[in-house]
């Protein structure tokens, strides 16, 4: 019969990437947006802004989070390759390594040998790969879906407060911006939360106290520079 639990964390990879991917494109933008505007930027000057932003900002995410998996990939094809050689040279070594470790999991010295010879039979380097080096299926680098979640929930993200700036006025920019980006981040947060299992609010809390920390920062910058510049 097929194993057929649900398990989230077989989905901690794009989740991660996703969840890391909207939150930037939310918190740059906005946090971008408002300090364009508290230096006295023309609303013209705030879209033109926010839309540059919005593209460098996804081109960023997706080439950092590409080269990010990729060096994960190529450590973890190296280590796979040096357990395959090991195997192939040195196979009492490693059957004696893989008892170890299953003596060191909790079972008796005869039963984790019957375990780790049968586990070499059936497929000796998944098993070192799987029990010696922590590297599983389901947790396994993937650079180009990493890297298409980022930049593609990053540009959903900063599409955000982009587009309540569009709908606002120059005077009300920084107001609706930061509350609607407040509020945008802690939804975003809540869902990520649920997704991965832990409690909602607090979920939502440590999202939206971080980028609240962005904006004032930001905020502030631009205040000062535009006091310099009249």
């Amino acid at each position: 019969m097929r194993h057929s639990e649900f398990h989230r964390v077989h989905h901690i990879g794009w989740l991660r990437a996703a969840v890391l991917g909207a939150n930037d494109g939310i918190v740059s933008t906005a946090s971008l947006l408002i300090g364009v505007a508290s230096a006295g930027a023309t609303h013209d000057v705030l879209l033109i802004t926010g839309i540059a932003g919005l593209v460098s900002g996804a081109m960023s995410m997706a080439a950092g989070e590409y080269v990010s998996v990729s060096s994960q990939a190529d450590t973890e094809a190296a280590d796979i390759a040096r357990e395959a050689q090991e195997l192939a040279t040195q196979p009492e070594h490693e059957l004696e390594e893989l008892t170890g470790i299953y003596i060191g999991r909790g079972l008796a010295a005869d039963l984790a040998h019957q375990v780790a010879v049968q586990l070499t039979k059936h497929d000796a380097l998944a098993a070192h790969a799987r029990d010696e080096l922590g590297i599983i299926e389901t947790m396994n680098a993937r650079p180009v879906q990493a890297a298409l979640a980022s930049a593609g929930t990053f540009a959903v993200g900063a599409a955000l407060p982009l587009l309540v700036t569009f709908f606002a006025s120059e005077s009300t920019t920084v107001p609706f911006v930061s509350s609607m980006s407040l509020a945008f981040l802690a939804l975003l947060g809540g869902l990520a939360a649920k997704a991965g299992g832990a409690n909602l609010w607090s979920g939502a809390a440590r999202v939206a106290f971080w980028g609240a920390l962005a904006m004032i920062a930001t905020a502030v910058v631009g205040s000062l520079f535009g006091v310099v510049a009249a």
